[in-house]
């Protein structure tokens, strides 16, 4: 490698020396460049070409970008630190909402395991009170969901008797009707003889033929008689176990009535303590959210718990009898933290719940933060969130799935 020489002025004769051109060529003086103005073209040049982070209008001084390379290009991805880098458009794609995190004291709040009862006053029962043939009502049997009246009659049914019972009535009947026709016989021939045979003669002759006809009467309406069954309250049919000439036996169930509009929820506690500083509660369910007034709780133990009885309030979300849930029940104390909806809350690889925090106006960092449920919706960030920080309440689970 030759050894750089700095720059001089050369002559004619040594510039045509060393550039081989020949002599007697009349080559231009170059003239010299003073240094400082070189270094003031390039710094110009430098200042030109430097990216403009900022423009008018627009302040971002308060974007924390992450201590690693700006992304290349516009498709989200994943940054070395595990933040995340997600241009305006993408955002607008995936249907990203923030919310700014309000810390503050909220009612400390318990769950509970429990299902959906119909209220006693409000339900009811058809059941079979003897065996025997189910035979269609004045309507036809009813159907689920078919709205039904207190004192409707749903079916019939015809008692099951056997061969000898059915003959002993039949026996007795006959019987019956013997000492009817000597009653009656007895009691004409007193009333032609009145005057010579005593009146409390006649009348008790006569108080015996109409006890003997209302003996008969009851025999034989005994033998074939259909039984109504009635709807005990007024409501819709959930439980239609019958067809017609279904043969039942005594005190089965066939059919159930509730009424949609008052229904209860039952949960157990157990600690006696947590049963006792109740106030409010909801549960969450496919329809929205059930608003749930505490009622009260039992004295005796259930399954080594205690049962808690809320009623639904009207306007609720539509449930069905012995459908399970899960149920927030509002106590009197007072916590301390952020409540964001059940949406901003994520797990992530290690099985840790995080939300992710927009720190930038095209990034987003996932925040580890410690959890309890706050009602129905919503549950309470207790630590790991700063007052006024923007935290992602819808599309986070998209977010997630960037790598």
């Amino acid at each position: 490698m030759k050894p750089m020489h700095s720059v001089t002025h050369l002559d004619g004769a040594e510039f045509a020396a060393e550039s081989g051109v020949a002599c007697g060529t009349r080559i231009p003086r170059i003239p010299r460049i003073p240094l400082r103005c070189i270094r003031a073209t390039v710094a110009a040049c430098v200042l030109a070409a430097a990216p403009a982070w900022a423009h008018e209008g627009e302040d971002h001084s308060q974007d924390k970008k992450p201590a690693v390379a700006a992304p290349a290009g516009t498709a989200p991805q994943r940054l070395g630190d595990g933040s995340l880098f997600v241009p305006k458009a993408m955002q607008r794609q995936l249907g990203l909402r923030t919310a700014l995190a309000e810390v503050g004291e909220h009612a400390a709040s318990l769950e509970f395991n429990g299902r959906v009862v119909a209220d006693p006053n409000a339900s009811g029962r058809v059941q079979a009170i003897q065996p025997g043939r189910v035979e269609p009502g004045p309507q036809g049997l009813p159907t689920l969901g078919q709205k039904v009246a207190k004192g409707q009659v749903l079916a019939w049914l015809r008692p099951a008797a056997s061969s000898i019972e059915r003959g002993n009535q039949v026996a007795q009947a006959a019987e019956l009707d013997a000492q009817i026709a000597i009653a009656e016989r007895r009691a004409a021939r007193y009333e032609q003889l009145e005057g010579s045979v005593p009146r409390a003669q006649i009348e008790a002759a006569r108080f015996e033929l109409e006890a003997l006809q209302k003996r008969r009467v009851a025999v034989r309406g005994s033998v074939d008689v259909l039984e109504p069954l009635r709807a005990p309250v007024a409501g819709v049919i959930s439980v239609a176990d019958v067809v017609a000439g279904q043969v039942v036996e005594a005190k089965e169930v066939l059919f159930e009535v509730v009424d949609p509009a008052r229904l209860a929820v039952e949960a157990l506690a157990y600690d006696a303590a947590e049963a006792q500083g109740v106030a409010t509660a909801s549960a969450l369910v496919p329809g929205g959210v059930l608003e749930l007034q505490f009622v009260g709780a039992g004295r005796q133990l259930r399954e080594q718990a205690i049962p808690l009885l809320f009623r639904i309030r009207a306007g609720a979300a539509p449930v069905s009898v012995g459908q399970p849930l899960k149920v927030v029940a509002r106590t009197r104390a007072l916590r301390q933290g952020a409540a964001l909806p059940q949406s901003a809350l994520m797990k992530n690889a290690a099985g840790e719940t995080v939300v992710w925090v927009h720190t930038g106006a095209e990034y987003f960092a996932p925040r580890k933060v410690a959890a309890q449920p706050l009602d129905a919706a919503r549950l309470l960030a207790t630590t790991g969130l700063r007052p006024g920080e923007r935290v992602v309440i819808e599309g986070a689970s998209l977010l997630a799935q960037i790598r």
